[in-house]
């Protein structure tokens, strides 16, 4: 017979990590790429969020 392991299972504050955080408004935008946007005629950045991928553009 092999030997039993047992399974730890995850906090609510480790399973919800960050996700508050978001909701409340406090995203962590990260630079993704910067195309150019040929209507507007110049670069647009486009962030994302590093806990929850929600995607933000910016006209620069």
């Amino acid at each position: 017979m092999g030997e039993v392991v047992t399974f730890k299972r995850p906090k609510a504050g480790e399973k919800h990590k960050g996700k508050t955080l978001c909701k409340s408004g406090f995203h962590k935008w990260v630079v993704v790429d910067r195309p150019f946007d040929s209507k507007k005629g110049k670069l647009v950045t486009r962030y994302e969020c590093k806990r929850c991928g929600k995607f933000r553009i910016e006209g620069s």
